[in-house]
Parts: C-alpha cells; sequence; structure tokens
C-alpha cells in the first residue's frame, strides 16, 4: 500500500523526500535552524520546490550554512555569490544573509542558542494542528506575526509573517502534515 502524503508535496520525487525525511520534523539544533531561516529567506516570492532544487548549489554557495564564517563574508565574496549561476542572484537576499547570520549570533550570545530564543514562542514544544487538506493551512498566525516583528526589531531582513510561518513549518514547531498523512502521527513528539 503506497503512502498517504500531504497533497502539496506529490508527484515529484525531490518533494516527497523532502516531506518524508525533514519537513515538520522538531530542529533543536541552530545548524538546521540556520540552514532552514536562509532558504526560508530566499524562497520568499518563489515556490519552495526552486530553493529546494537549487539547495546543494547553496550549501555550496554558503559554506554549508555555516553561520560564523558567512557573518564574515567580505563584499568581494558577496559579489562572487552574485554572479553565481547555482543560486537565487538577489542582491538584498544575498547581503539579508550577512546580515542575519551575524544577528543569529548574536542572538545566540543573548539565550544561549538561537534554538532557545525561537522554540519560546512556542512554549518550546511543537503546536499540532488538525490540518485536513493543505491548502487549509493558515499563512500566518498570530505566534508567527509576534515571532516575524520580533526578529525585525532585532534587524533581521526577509522575515515577515509568512516567512516565518514556513520556517516555522519546515523546522517542526507547528505540525501542518495533513490529518491523513503519515508523517502527520510520526513528528508528533511523545
Amino acid at each position: 500500500m503506497e503512502k498517504k502524503r500531504c497533497g502539496w508535496c506529490e508527484g515529484d520525487a525531490l518533494y516527497e523526500a523532502y516531506h518524508d525525511e525533514e519537513w515538520g520534523v522538531p530542529a533543536y539544533d541552530d545548524d538546521t535552524i540556520f540552514e532552514f531561516l536562509i532558504l526560508e529567506t530566499f524562497q520568499a516570492g518563489l515556490s519552495w520546490i526552486t530553493i529546494l532544487r537549487k539547495r546543494e548549489n547553496f550549501r555550496e554557495a554558503f559554506d554549508h550554512f555555516d553561520y560564523k564564517k558567512i557573518a564574515d563574508y567580505t563584499e568581494d565574496k558577496i559579489q562572487e555569490l552574485l554572479q553565481n549561476p547555482g543560486i537565487i542572484r538577489n542582491k538584498l537576499k544575498v547581503r539579508a544573509t550577512v546580515t542575519n547570520a551575524q544577528l543569529f549570533m548574536k542572538v545566540q550570545e543573548e539565550f544561549g542558542s538561537f534554538s532557545n530564543y525561537i522554540w519560546s514562542f512556542v512554549d518550546e514544544k511543537p503546536i499540532q494542528n488538525a490540518v485536513k487538506n493543505y491548502k487549509e493551512a493558515p499563512a500566518t498566525t498570530a505566534i508567527s506575526d509576534r515571532l516575524s516583528k520580533d526578529l525585525k526589531k532585532r534587524g533581521f531582513k526577509f522575515v515577515g509573517s509568512t516567512v516565518v510561518y514556513a520556517h516555522m513549518q519546515a523546522t517542526g514547531m507547528v505540525n501542518d502534515h495533513e490529518v491523513s498523512c503519515f508523517r502527520y502521527e510520526e513528528v508528533k513528539p511523545d
């Protein structure tokens, strides 16, 4: 019997693998959280599959999402990235990645980890929604509004509420798998 998946990923092997293995799995390590934060900011205004198809190129171009290295990128490195056809060459988003890496480390200093900071918005445990059809899942919530506002206040770029909510879904802060999806129960905390 074939597994029932969320409707948004069906029909594309890359999308299905991402859905089956990563999407909605609670991520508490800062490296994973940062990678998704950067990918989500680049995704703003584009489809997620576009980003997934370029993910390995992003990894190579951005030093495997090592925020300590990214925070020190020079203007020469930024210009090199803007010439890289394997990534999204949006000048504002590339520059925002450097800024966001610097601010990411400031948050780590303040809270002990970025994970401590971001998970505090959901009381350290994933929100369990009961989405019947992925099209019914919200694009934003009061929590993503609050988190977005706080990130912007700290100087983060490309972190509107929609981007933040997509990040929350990807990193398992919220379980928006369809209730009929085999992953819905699998990603639930014990």
